[in-house]
């Protein structure tokens, strides 16, 4: 770090034309930058605290700050270290700065979001209060003063560093992504149950299968999980039917193979976390202006998210439908009704579940295909990456309220089966608790929530912390 800074102070001896520091910004490049370098920093701040809409979360929020502290570190933004320590000290101290959600484009990095971010640490704009069950918003200043801290005066070099990288649209893929992965175990999960539920033929989840079909790791994997909960296996001889819907019988191929893609992704956004992604580039053998921060790897892996979501979603809300229907259920009360015509047990949730998944697909499109060029043409290519991860977001909302949809369907399918889930699936267990057996019929929105909620606590434990996927992706391991 100390040599970039040294670089770059040698380069600005000379007057050479350097981008954002002795020259504007933007379009702005072939005009003299403002003498004073303290208000041309925080003139690009000020012009650049535009968004709008919701904020992002508090976590996705405080892990854009730690990509982009970390960037900095990597010893090509010309960043003095104790300057740099002077920024860091803020949210290694519990500043949390509110940033809203739109007006990104991630083509000069996600400049807007990381300008909000900024000028809070500068003491303007809003912060999160974390004292505060749950945190409220209060002015920056304010929150500054009650942790001690002094706000931050940008100079031109270190505020151009801050808002030029990818760490908003990188902080929530790499959160997608590991959500995408717990929604994975999740519908593993339940299909392994409901296969036991219904007798179904378990020679789909053998391992010869996956071995046949190439030995993708997704699909073992997959695999493995389903048959975790499979307590009576049967094959063709024993089971209900030779051969089950495809909802069941092609669950290793479909989460397998989400998965499979998953693993691919984690080294392309490793890739990302360790590399430094603002511009210019300083280092010692010069200083390149180029366009590392042009987040396309982050909007393509997002665009990818969309689609392999839609496949776990489609996947419960077909596996919800089948064990609704008497024809495929067992010979169980249709909608699972306590009392059929006089109660409608599950109609209700099935039908919100439709709309979830109607709602999935109609965010599937690709965010990499919706550019607009902005910026005097300046940027006239963008990757519109936060965009998409941020739709990912949602779908993952989504997501969660058809697979919640499902695990109320096998609970209230295993209190019809009286299911004993056993003394190794606790979770199982409080799953069945949470939802008890339907007589007359009651909201159940909460109880939808409540099993969600249950799942994805086990799912957390069996998939990882976020950290500790986070930490994966920066080593570039398969998880």
């Amino acid at each position: 770090m100390k040599r970039s800074c040294e670089v770059l102070s040698a380069a600005l001896d000379t007057e050479a034309p350097i981008y954002g520091v002795s020259r504007g910004f933007g379009p702005l490049a072939e005009f003299e930058a403002d003498t004073d370098a303290n208000r041309h920093g925080l003139g690009l701040i000020s012009h650049l605290s535009a968004g709008q809409g919701d904020d992002l979360d508090i976590e996705t929020t405080r892990l854009m700050l730690d990509l982009r502290l970390r960037g900095m570190t990597r010893g090509y933004s010309g960043i003095d270290p104790e300057r740099w320590e002077e920024i860091v000290n803020l949210p290694r101290s519990g500043f949390v700065p509110v940033v809203p959600s739109l007006g990104s484009v991630s083509a000069s990095g996600d400049l807007i979001p990381l300008a909000h971010a900024a000028s809070a640490m500068s003491g303007k704009g809003l912060a999160w209060d974390l004292d505060s069950d749950p945190p409220v918003q209060v002015p920056a200043d304010l929150r500054l003063r009650q942790l001690g801290l002094e706000p931050i005066t940008w100079g031109a070099r270190e505020a151009l560093a801050f808002v030029n990288g990818t760490s908003a649209s990188l902080a929530a893929t790499l959160r997608n992504q590991a959500s995408l992965r717990e929604q994975c175990w999740i519908a593993a999960t339940l299909t392994g149950v409901i296969a036991d539920l219904l007798h179904a033929n378990t020679e789909a989840y053998h391992e010869v299968v996956g071995q046949a079909r190439g030995g993708s790791p997704g699909h073992a994997l997959a695999a493995s999980w389903i048959r975790a909960q499979v307590t009576d296996p049967r094959d063709g001889s024993s089971a209900r039917q030779l051969q089950e819907p495809y909802s069941l019988r092609c669950a290793p191929q479909i989460v397998g193979s989400v998965l499979d893609f998953l693993d691919a992704f984690s080294l392309m956004l490793g890739r990302e976390r360790a590399g430094c992604s603002d511009n210019p580039i300083v280092s010692a053998d010069g200083i390149f202006h180029a366009g590392n921060f042009y987040a396309i790897t982050a909007g393509l892996v997002s665009d990818q998210h969309a689609t392999l979501l839609h496949q776990i979603a489609f996947m419960a809300e077909r596996q919800l439908a089948l064990i609704l229907n008497p024809t495929s259920n067992g010979g169980r009360p249709p909608l699972l009704a306590a009392r059929p015509g006089a109660t409608s047990g599950l109609a209700g949730v099935q039908l919100a579940a439709t709309a979830f998944l109607a709602e999935i697909r109609q965010l599937s499109a690709p965010a990499t295909t919706t550019p607009v060029p902005t910026n005097l043409d300046n940027q006239d290519v963008v990757p519109m990456a936060l965009m998409g991860a941020l739709r990912v977001a949602r779908q993952l909302q989504r997501s969660e309220l058809v697979l919640g949809s499902l695990a109320l369907g096998v609970a209230q399918l295993a209190h019809i089966a009286d299911y004993r889930p056993g003394t190794n699936r606790p979770w199982l267990a409080d799953l069945l608790a949470a939802t008890p057996r339907l007589g007359d019929d009651r909201p159940l929105a909460p109880e939808v929530r409540a099993v969600w909620e249950l799942l994805r606590a086990e799912a957390q434990r069996q998939c990882g912390t976020d950290e500790e996927l986070f930490g994966a992706h920066e080593t570039g391991t398969e998880r």
